[in-house]
């Protein structure tokens, strides 16, 4: 079955106002977060980081209070709507860029900094057309020894979402090892591990972030299958409050020395 394509730009700019409560699972998820990405690329106040698929800045913002760097997080998103979010007056180590991560890879978009000593992606890398070409280009943006990290979420997952989404997500879902194989081709020295971390929420407010499309991959239903689907939440889960495992891939890419 061939599944039609959300439109994005629009999808975030509907989203975006309300995008950080729809993210932020509890008062925990996003340190926790946060943490492993700095973890993962072993930051530190040198380096010239970028967030790729930034959105609001949830996560850019919190590694920033981490690793206190000396120069801004650059925050890269194609949605303007996501980007006015990020409140840049209180959020002195963030720097918007209104690009997306092909503009960044291609050179289309001049950045302040001009290499880069680390770079993430955040649940973005589907978006991405030809991710091949694209994590390519990121990769000779990096200095040598620079990283370059891809968080997403494994080639299944044990949302409790409606069974339709749970089987198109399994459609749509590029495959962690493939992102290392891009990496490898790029010329990085690349790995692939997996976090997890337990979610805990309020079933109402799960079901009224499924019901605002929190994922994009809910933009691909219309609003009678979302309704059904919700339906069949409320049968399948009971339970007042929703315990699953949020598991990740990281697959970290590490440039070798040498000229850039």
């Amino acid at each position: 079955m061939t599944v039609e394509q959300p439109d994005l730009a629009e999808h975030y700019s509907e989203l975006a106002a309300e995008y950080d409560e729809h993210w932020v699972y509890g008062p925990e998820y996003i340190p926790w977060m946060s943490a492993r990405i700095a973890e993962a690329l072993s930051l530190s106040s040198a380096d010239r980081i970028a967030d790729i698929g930034s959105g609001t800045g949830l996560f850019a913002r919190e590694v920033a209070r981490i690793v206190h760097p000396d120069q801004p997080i650059l925050c890269v998103d194609p949605s303007e709507a996501m980007l006015r979010q990020l409140s840049t007056p209180s959020s002195p180590g963030l720097t918007p860029i209104l690009a997306s991560a092909e503009d960044i890879a291609e050179e289309r978009t001049r950045l302040p900094y001009e290499a880069l000593d680390a770079v993430w992606l955040k649940e973005s890398v589907h978006h991405v057309t030809d991710p091949g070409a694209t994590l390519r280009g990121l990769a000779q943006r990096l200095v040598p020894d620079g990283r370059l990290l891809v968080v997403m979420l494994p080639a299944t997952i044990q949302y409790p979402l409606f069974r339709a989404a749970l089987e198109r997500f399994e459609e749509l879902q590029p495959d962690p090892a493939d992102v290392v194989g891009h990496m490898e081709h790029a010329g990085l020295q690349a790995r692939l591990f997996y976090v997890e971390h337990e979610l805990r929420l309020d079933r109402d407010k799960y079901i009224a972030m499924v019901r605002a499309r929190y994922m994009s991959l809910l933009s691909t239903f219309s609003d009678s299958e979302i309704k059904k689907g919700i339906d069949e939440m409320r049968a399948t889960h009971p339970e007042p409050v929703l315990v699953f495992p949020d598991r990740f891939a990281f697959v970290l890419g590490v440039r070798q020395g040498g000229k850039r």
